[in-house]
């Protein structure tokens, strides 16, 4: 999933902010409780007050992740 990932960041470069958790940081223990996080991978899109708008689990295709990327981004004033 590494490279998918890092090629959206790249491609969404100043649109979408990517954060990477490490699941076996106990620093990221509160972040991973409040997004339900529970198993590898898990994907998460955010909006700017912290909601989800999507999330997913487990293996994805860039256009699954475009597809949702580009819906938040037309519904931003």
């Amino acid at each position: 999933m590494a490279p998918i990932v890092h090629g959206l960041e790249a491609e969404y470069y100043g649109k979408i902010q990517f954060v990477y958790l490490d699941a076996g940081d106990p620093k990221t223990k509160e972040f991973q409780q409040a997004l339900g996080f529970r198993v590898q991978p898990a994907f998460y899109l955010l909006d700017g007050e912290g909601r989800i708008l999507k999330q997913w689990i487990g293996i994805v295709s860039a256009e699954e992740f475009r597809e949702a990327f580009d819906q938040a981004l037309s519904s931003q004033p």
